[in-house]
């Protein structure tokens, strides 16, 4: 477990190991990644690069070969910051992998054929050969990289780039959401203005809901993290809430279910968790009345955002009434724009009327790194960004999320919403988890009941008729013990997907 301590302090403490980036010959404007699980030191990198101008690339800890060199040759990192390994995941190995001639190198002097801008490797807790280890980069910043660092704060814009975060969107080839000081400061500011002194945070760091709402929040407000473990782990969340006293908590629906279904949860004293934020995914309206029945979590509240908007643009008050906080995401964050349009004629649609959200405004993201066509894609010239989710909002900018647009099914001339159905579903008495596999133009339903009880599909669909309209009821119903997660916490539905028409023996598609 890892505390960190309250405001901008202990950052200004560090102003000789930040020019130590500069010893190095990274310069401003230059890609620094970092590759790991939750650490002091991912926070670190994260105020180092920003005082120096440099920009983090926060790189998924649980990419694999193909995955990180794509990730490191797209933005161009000139260093990467690392573990040795983390559980099963060995990343200076990897490293080895795609670059062979680390092994005969200078340290900070790689030249690669795989990735030819990267020049050091930064290893945390050990020392390799051709790698720079951590205590080298402290050590580096001599009196006159203090002074270059100084200098440079008056070249340093608020409109620059900070931060490549990188999201599959809706295609499978990630792309490198660029996120300026302007954004990810500003999102802090207004996601962080209640009281909130001491936040659990299991969520990762590598995401903008961790680096944001948690190392900015940080700075910006005054407040103390609490990183419960490295990786996502729910008895180390409600452990750290007993024993750190927290008084909040971050979590995606995922991390939620998981707490409230730990068998021993009546066993730990939350009694001064008094607030928590659930994002990163639909939220049904059940876990939230769970997380405040079992948890006792009154003034929990939905957020919802994407990493392109930095990503938080709609959220609740603590002290809205449990219909608005469960149902809807919240209202239109301070000094944002957010519109409702018909995804087809690109006219704005009454209040109340569902249609593709729009946002604009501080948190709407640069660019997407090198990707002049996709940006032009998704930002229109009047500076919206097309969010791809389907919602509606009341007058008073309350808005409730209906899906994704790629994820509608048109089953029978009918507009089918898969969130619509999994909210519904949460409503039964033995269900603890559902999602949707999408087959062609059917609806799979993959259920993780309640431990020890028992459901057949026949229950379910018996649950379904009449309180959802009959196109809307799952034709496949699958039984689940648990879900494929990413490191985030969120599913994984193409490999939901595949799991489905393996066990139902469709082929994919159809």
């Amino acid at each position: 477990m890892t505390v960190l301590s309250k405001g901008l302090s202990w950052p200004r403490y560090y102003t000789k190991h930040f020019a130590g980036l500069l010893a190095l010959g990274l310069n401003k404007g230059d890609r620094l990644g970092v590759w790991g699980p939750n650490t002091y030191e991912w926070v670190l990198f994260q105020f180092a690069t920003a005082r120096a101008g440099i920009i983090l690339v926060s790189v998924n800890p649980a990419y694999q070969l193909q995955e990180v060199e794509f990730a490191l040759r797209k933005v161009g990192c000139k260093a990467i910051v690392c573990p040795t390994q983390f559980k099963t995941q060995k990343y200076c190995d990897m490293l080895r992998q795609i670059c062979p001639e680390i092994e005969s190198s200078s340290p900070g002097d790689i030249k690669s054929a795989r990735l030819p801008d990267l020049r050091s490797v930064i290893v945390l807790d050990s020392r390799h050969p051709g790698m720079l280890h951590l205590d080298d980069v402290m050590q580096a910043g001599s009196s006159q990289y203090v002074q270059q660092l100084q200098d440079l704060q008056k070249k340093l814009s608020f409109d620059d780039p900070i931060n490549i975060q990188f999201t599959s969107g809706t295609t499978g080839a990630p792309k490198g959401a660029t996120l300026s000081h302007h954004n990810i400061v500003n999102n802090a500011y207004f996601i962080g203005r209640r009281p909130n002194p001491r936040i659990c945070l299991p969520v990762p760091l590598y995401h903008c809901f961790g680096s944001v709402g948690g190392g900015m929040c940080m700075a910006m407000h005054g407040i103390s993290l609490v990183f419960p473990s490295p990786g996502y782990d729910g008895k180390a969340n409600l452990a750290a809430l007993e024993s750190e006293r927290c008084t909040f908590v971050y979590g995606t629906p995922t991390m939620y279910v998981d707490m409230i279904n730990q068998p021993d949860l009546a066993k730990y004293d939350l009694s001064t968790v008094e607030a928590g934020i659930m994002a990163g995914s639909p939220c049904p309206p059940e876990l939230v009345k769970k997380v405040v029945s079992l948890m006792g979590i009154k003034e929990i509240t939905i957020g919802y955002g994407t990493t392109e908007n930095s990503p938080v643009t709609f959220c609740a008050s603590p002290k809205d009434n449990l219909e608005r906080k469960s149902e809807t995401v919240g209202y239109i964050i301070d000094h944002l724009e957010a519109k409702i349009v018909d995804p087809t004629t690109r006219e704005i649609v009454p209040l109340g009327m569902m249609g593709e959200i729009m946002i604009r405004g501080h948190c709407v993201m640069l660019e997407y790194w090198g990707d002049k066509v996709k940006t032009e894609e998704c930002i229109t010239k009047e500076g919206w960004y097309k969010t791809g989710d389907i919602g509606s909002m009341d007058g008073y900018s309350y808005c409730r999320i209906e899906g994704r647009i790629k994820d509608m099914i048109i089953r029978g001339g009918e507009n089918i919403y898969p969130a619509e159905i999994e909210q519904f579903l949460h409503t039964h008495p033995k269900v603890v988890g559902v999602e949707d596999a999408r087959m062609g133009e059917e609806v799979c339903a993959c259920i993780k009941l309640v431990d020890g009880q028992d459901c057949t599909a026949e229950e379910i669909k018996a649950f379904c008729k009449g309180q959802i309209a009959h196109f809307k009821i799952p034709r496949y119903i699958l039984f689940v013990t648990s879900y494929p997660l990413t490191i985030t916490g969120k599913i994984q539905k193409h490999k939901l997907r595949a799991d489905a028409e393996s066990q139902l023996g469709l082929k994919k598609g159809k």
